[in-house]
C-alpha cells in the first residue's frame, strides 16, 4: 500500500505522524481507556499534550538520543504515551511481559543498557527497585499507578506525574523544544529493540527502526482493509512486534481509535461493551472464547444445545462452505436468516465481536476446527504470519482462503526498501529479503550474521511450502523436521495434528527417516465413528480388527490421508500406510495414561508390518500378544493390509515385489 495522508507521507517517524495528527485532527478521537468502571476519551490534542510533557520530563531526567527506556505494564494509555515520548527524543523502546521476574529484567536492562525504567505499578516497581543495586546504568523509575506506593522512599522514584510536570514547565519556558526534537528524527532511527523468546539461548534484542514500523503498517494495510476511525481492541503484549504495528503504529498511521481494556481480567466484559471493528489475539486466547462458548452451552438446556447445534451446522454449512470455495447448498442459504436471527447475531454479541470486521489471529498455528467454529458463527477470523526479525510477511485476504494456511505474500511499499521478496531452501526453510530489512540484533553483529545466508537473505528458520493459490503453509521449526534417505524432509508434527482432525482416524504415527526413501503411516482407527458410518453404509463387521481392513475403510482413509497429502511438497507425502488391527492400548504399553505413543515400543511391536510397508508387500500376518479387558492374555492373529496413497510422489513409493 502506497500511503495517501499527508500526515504519514510527510513523516518519517511515529511521533512526527503525532505531530501531524494533532495539528489537522486535535479533537478527533485518538484512545479510549476504562478506568474504575468509567470510559475516558482522548482526543489527538490530548495524547500529544501528554507525550509532549513526559518526553520533556523525561529529558531533564537525563535521557538522550539513543538512549534505551524499558517498559513494563500492562496495555494502558501511559504505556503507549511513554513510548512516543522516548522516541520523541530520538530514544530506543524496548516492553517486556509484565510477567517477567527480576533476573529476566537485569538481563534485558544489561543487554539493552536501559537508562530509565517506566514500570506501571507496585508489582514492577518492586521489580525495579530490586535490580538497581545490581544495575548501576539507571537514571530513574519512574511510575504510572501510585496504589501501594505512598510509603515508598528511594533515589531513583519518580512518579508520572511529577515528570510530566516538571516537563510542561519546561514546554511553558521552550514551547518550541518538543517539537525541534521530533523534527530531527529520521526514518533509520531506532524506535525499539525487540526481544526474542529466548528458547534457544539468551534472548536477543532485535534492531526495530521507524522504516520497518511504516513498512508493515503498509503491508498489513495493502491485506487488510483498515479505514480511519477503525475500533481497535489492544490487548496483546506491546512486547510483542505484532501490537507494535498494530496498536501502536497503525493506531497511529490508520489511524484507528485505540481501545485500553480496564484489565486482562476484563477484557471479554470491555469487547462487549465496545464491540469493536477490529482485534488481534494469540491462538491460545481464541482457542480460549472457543472453549467459553462451549463451556456455556455444556451448562445450557437441552432445547439451547440443540438451537445452538443447529445454528452452527446452517453456519457451518454457509459460510465456512463459501470460504473454502464451495457453493453452500439451497437448504442451507434458505435456513441461514433464521440461523442468524435466533443464534448466531446473539453468539457474535455475546463474545463482543457482532462488528468485528478484522479479528486476526497471530503468533502460533491455531487449529483449523477452530478457525471453522469461529467463522460458522460468521466471524471472519485471519492468520498473519511473520518473523520479528523481517516483519510481517503473509495473511489471509479477501473472502476465500484456506484455513490451514498462514495466508497470502505481502507486499512492501518500495519506499521502504526493496520488494518484499522470498525462496524456499532445499531444507524447506523459509528466506525473506527485502522490505525494509533485517535491523540485526543490538550489540550481537556475530550473531546477526549468523542468521543471514551468504548472498543476504534472512533465514526465517521455519520450514513451509507455498500451495498452488499462493498461500503459505507452515509445517515447523526446521529443527524438527525429519530426513529422508533421499534427501527429503517432512513435518511429522504437521502431519499427525492435521490427521487426527478427521473424524474417522482416533491417533497415528508417521515413520520415516534417514534409513528410509518415504514417509508412512500407521494408523489407529476412531471405531466408534467408523462403526456408525459403517451401519449407516450397510457394511457388516465383527470386530475391530475386522472394520479396520475393510476395503471400504481402507479408501475412506486413503481419502483423508490424500487431502492432507495435498498441502505438502511431493517429497514429503505419505506414500504408504497401513490400519492397526487393534485398538492402541496403555495397559499393552502401546500408548501412556495421558494417551501419548510409546512410538519406540510400537515400531518394535510392528516390526513386521514396518517391514512390509518398505518392503512393498500388501499385507502381512500379525500375532499381537494382548491383554483382555478381564485380564486374560491372548494372542490377535490378523491379516493387515497396506494400502498405497496415489498423490504421493511417485519417487517416493516403493517398487512391489516380484
Amino acid at each position: 500500500m502506497v500511503y495517501s495522508d499527508p500526515a504519514v507521507t510527510h513523516s518519517e517517524t511515529l511521533p512526527q505522524v503525532l505531530l501531524a495528527r494533532a495539528i489537522s485532527s486535535p479533537n478527533d478521537l485518538a484512545e479510549r481507556h476504562k478506568r474504575l468502571g468509567i470510559w475516558r476519551e482522548f482526543t489527538w490534542a490530548d495524547v500529544l499534550d501528554r507525550v509532549r510533557a513526559l518526553a520533556l520530563g523525561l529529558e531533564n531526567l537525563g535521557l538522550s538520543a539513543g538512549d534505551s527506556v524499558m517498559m513494563i505494564g500492562e496495555n494502558e494509555p501511559e504505556h503507549f504515551w511513554a513510548e512516543y515520548a522516548v522516541q520523541s527524543l530520538g530514544g530506543k523502546v524496548l516492553s517486556v511481559y509484565p510477567d517477567q521476574n527480576a533476573e529476566e529484567i537485569l538481563y534485558l536492562a544489561e543487554d539493552s543498557q536501559t537508562r530509565i525504567f517506566l514500570a506501571q505499578d507496585q508489582e514492577q516497581v518492586d521489580k525495579c527497585i530490586e535490580i538497581a543495586g545490581k544495575y548501576p546504568g539507571a537514571l530513574a523509575i519512574v511510575y504510572w499507578d501510585d496504589s501501594g506506593l505512598w510509603g515508598y522512599d528511594h533515589p531513583l522514584l519518580h512518579s508520572f506525574e511529577s515528570v510530566s510536570a516538571a516537563g510542561r514547565q519546561i514546554h511553558a519556558k521552550e514551547p518550541a523544544r518538543f517539537e525541534e526534537h521530533v523534527k530531527r528524527g529520521r526514518a533509520d532511527d531506532t524506535a525499539l529493540l525487540s526481544y526474542t523468546s529466548g528458547t534457544t539461548g539468551k534472548p536477543k534484542g532485535v534492531v526495530i527502526s521507524h522504516r520497518y514500523l511504516f513498512d508493515n503498517c503498509s503491508r498489513v494495510m495493502g491485506a487488510i482493509e483498515i479505514a480511519p476511525g477503525t475500533e481497535y481492541l489492544t490487548y496483546i503484549s506491546p512486547a510483542w512486534v505484532t501490537e507494535q504495528i498494530f496498536g501502536l503504529s497503525i493506531g497511529l498511521i490508520a489511524p484507528m481509535v485505540v481501545n485500553f481494556p480496564e484489565g486482562p481480567e476484563d477484557v471479554l466484559t470491555n469487547i462487549r461493551e465496545l464491540a469493536v471493528d477490529a482485534l488481534v489475539f494469540s491462538p491460545r486466547q481464541w482457542e480460549n472464547l472457543a472453549s467459553i462458548v462451549q463451556a456455556r452451552m455444556l451448562g445450557a438446556g437441552k432445547f439451547r444445545n440443540a438451537m445452538y447445534n443447529w445454528g452452527m451446522k446452517v453456519g457451518r454449512n454457509v459460510y465456512v462452505e463459501r470460504l473454502e470455495g464451495r457453493s453452500p447448498s439451497l437448504a442451507a442459504r434458505l435456513q441461514l436468516p433464521f440461523a442468524e436471527a435466533l443464534v448466531l447475531h446473539h453468539l457474535r454479541d455475546n463474545l463482543g465481536l457482532g462488528k468485528a470486521k478484522n479479528a486476526m489471529s497471530g503468533g502460533a498455528l491455531m487449529a483449523p476446527d477452530v478457525f471453522r467454529m469461529f467463522h460458522a458463527m460468521g466471524v471472519k477470523l485471519r492468520n498473519v504470519y511473520g518473523a520479528t526479525e523481517i516483519g510481517l510477511l503473509t495473511a489471509h485476504v479477501g473472502d476465500s482462503y484456506q484455513l490451514e494456511t498462514s495466508g497470502s505474500w505481502m507486499q512492501s511499499n518500495t519506499n521502504y526498501g526493496d520488494p518484499l521478496d522470498y525462496r524456499v531452501s532445499d531444507e524447506s526453510e523459509l528466506q525473506v529479503r527485502g522490505g525494509s530489512g533485517f535491523g540485526g540484533y543490538h550489540g550481537k553483529p556475530e550473531k546477526t550474521a549468523e542468521e543471514l545466508t551468504e548472498d543476504g537473505w534472512y533465514k526465517t528458520g521455519d520450514a513451509v511450502s507455498m500451495t498452488d493459490d499462493g498461500e503459505l503453509l507452515f509445517f515447523d521449526r526446521v529443527k524438527d523436521m525429519r530426513r529422508l534417505a533421499n534427501g527429503h524432509s517432512y513435518p511429522p508434527q504437521f502431519i499427525e495434528t492435521r490427521l487426527r482432525y478427521s473424524p474417522f482416524i482416533k491417533d497415528l504415527m508417521t515413520l520415516g527417516d534417514e534409513s528410509r526413501d518415504f514417509v508412512s503411516a500407521l494408523i489407529n482407527i476412531d471405531m466408534e465413528v467408523l462403526g456408525r458410518w459403517a451401519e449407516e453404509n450397510k457394511i457388516s463387521f465383527s470386530t475391530y480388527t475386522d472394520l479396520s481392513q475393510k476395503p471400504e475403510i481402507l479408501e475412506l482413509i486413503k481419502g483423508e490421508v490424500a487431502r492432507i497429502n495435498g498441502l505438502l511438497p511431493q517429497g514429503s507425502r505419505i506414500a504408504r500406510f497401513a490400519n492397526f488391527p487393534k485398538e492402541l492400548d496403555p495397559d499393552e504399553g502401546e500408548l501412556t495414561r495421558s494417551r501419548k505413543l510409546r512410538r519406540a515400543f510400537l515400531e518394535e511391536r510392528y516390526a513386521k508390518l514396518v517391514e512390509a510397508i518398505y518392503g512393498g508387500d500388501d499385507k502381512t500376518d500379525l500375532e499381537i500378544a494382548v491383554t483382555y479387558q478381564d485380564g486374560r492374555q491372548g494372542v490377535l492373529k490378523a491379516t493387515v493390509r497396506v494400502s498405497d496413497v496415489e498423490n504421493a510422489s511417485k519417487a517416493a513409493k516403493p517398487q512391489s515385489k516380484t
